[in-house]
């Protein structure tokens, strides 16, 4: 271990390479053979073919994924491209738009050539390709190599010339494997935890549709049943669920009628933003069932107190219906006296908790059969929007026995648990890995 950032020492390093002292400083056309993508006509789109050789493009190079090709080309175009092909072990970096994205060519790729947005590397045999591709997606490589780029982070074309200069620090080629199998390690645990979110988020999907009821299409004609496909063993005889509507459930006196944050000439501007005080909860604040009061804007509380609706309080469910419109959050207890919505966010409050539930309530507006609903009354697109009025005209569709919402609340907000500790435990995994690699990799290059 050494503090010495003049030096190409790394700040952590596995024992038995303590005493090997610095790395060495190359430079990229040193390490790799690079080929920019054919220019020109080489690829016009009349050329490809159904079947034939593969076309790699950025998308590949951006997300590391080799399940699919767009394009072909035959063996005539192939034989001519043969400079651009690629083989396994290969690095593409996406070299226009969206630059600076590295994936490495599987052992069971599909023969192919790269087409002009990528940049193929052909790592020299004295250097771990793996090692080479971690080193070049450090952030402080990353940052490097975008400042190479000509026209800078709008354009992102990435000028071969420069790049080929760019200087690389190696250690002897067994501490390269060793840092690249320790980090791939971690990638592979990252893999598996991400698979076990999606497969958490797939029995999610499959529950909430099997726990509401469903719109389907028969003879051209809607059918909206009322009897969801799965119901707990204890509420099989309470027969059909109730259909009805916002305005009528305000009517009823089950519900609030909803209110946004609708300030109107009062409200409050930018200028007006603090670091603490009152949420000021925008569209954008609420993803995936979460309200991120770290990141949101808060308002002084006088200046809050004074507006005159939007005063969401614990219990109640917000609902997105502008911009972004659909997503869903159940307020739970608030360190706060209530939040204030924009004009972007619904609240929902609940009157008669006899007969509605507000777990259920917020578990509704996340089912597919209201989503679906939600985005057709929207209109869809960046400027969805769906007005306070529009809203009271929305189908609820409940369970008579508040039993059985709070039962079916409790099973997805159990599920909704198990997902967001895997998601933290992902993030904590992640976080483990960028501090890996700030420690295994030095600093001091600068060109």
């Amino acid at each position: 271990m050494s503090t010495d950032k003049n030096k190409l020492i790394p700040e952590l390093r596995f024992p038995e390479f303590l005493e090997e002292g610095e790395w060495e400083e190359k430079t990229l056309d040193d390490i790799c053979k690079l080929v920019r993508g054919p220019f020109g006509g080489s690829l016009k789109k009349e050329i490809f073919v159904k079947d034939g050789y593969s076309v790699y493009e950025q998308s590949h190079a951006i997300y590391s994924d080799f399940s699919s090709f767009r394009y072909r080309i035959d063996d005539e175009k192939f034989s001519e491209l043969k400079r651009f092909m690629v083989k396994s072990g290969d690095l593409i970096m996406s070299c226009s738009g969206t630059m600076g994205k590295f994936a490495m060519i599987p052992k069971n790729y599909e023969k192919g050539v790269i087409n002009q947005a990528l940049l193929k590397l052909t790592v020299k045999t004295d250097y771990d390709n793996l090692f080479i591709k971690i080193s070049l997606e450090t952030d402080h490589n990353q940052d490097r190599l975008l400042s190479q780029s000509a026209g800078g982070a709008i354009k992102n074309v990435v000028s071969v010339s420069q790049i080929k200069e760019l200087g690389l620090a190696v250690p002897n080629p067994q501490e390269q494997q060793k840092i690249a199998s320790c980090l791939s390690s971690l990638d592979e645990v990252i893999a598996a935890q991400s698979q076990k979110l999606a497969t958490l988020k797939d029995h999610k999907k499959g529950l909430m549709q099997n726990l509401f009821p469903t719109n389907s299409i028969t003879n051209d004609e809607l059918e909206i049943t009322n009897v969801p496909n799965y119901r707990f063993p204890e509420f099989l005889e309470d027969g059909e669920w109730v259909v009805t509507t916002v305005e009528k459930l305000i009517q009823e006196k089950i519900l609030f009628p909803p209110k946004d944050g609708n300030h109107g000439s009062i409200h409050p501007k930018s200028s007006d933003y603090v670091k603490t005080g009152i949420p000021f909860i925008m569209a954008s604040d609420l993803k995936n069932g979460q309200i991120d009061f770290f990141n949101c804007t808060h308002l002084k509380k006088d200046q809050a107190d004074s507006l005159q609706k939007g005063f969401a309080m614990s219990g109640d469910v917000l609902l997105t219906h502008k911009g972004t419109v659909g997503e869903v959050a159940l307020l739970g207890e608030l360190e706060y006296p209530y939040i204030m919505l924009t004009p972007q966010v619904t609240y929902y409050r609940i009157k008669d908790k006899f007969k509605l539930v507000n777990g259920f309530l917020s578990a509704f507006f996340n089912s597919d059969f209201f989503q679906r609903n939600l985005v057709k009354v929207s209109g869809g697109g960046t400027r969805a929007y769906v007005g306070i009025t529009k809203q009271k005209e929305f189908n609820i569709h409940y369970p008579k026995n508040p039993e059985e919402q709070k039962r079916i609340a409790s099973c997805l907000s159990s599920l909704d648990d198990l997902i967001t500790a895997q998601v933290e435990k992902i993030a904590q995994l992640k976080l483990h890995k960028k501090g890996l690699m700030q420690g295994l990799f030095p600093k001091s290059i600068t060109n």
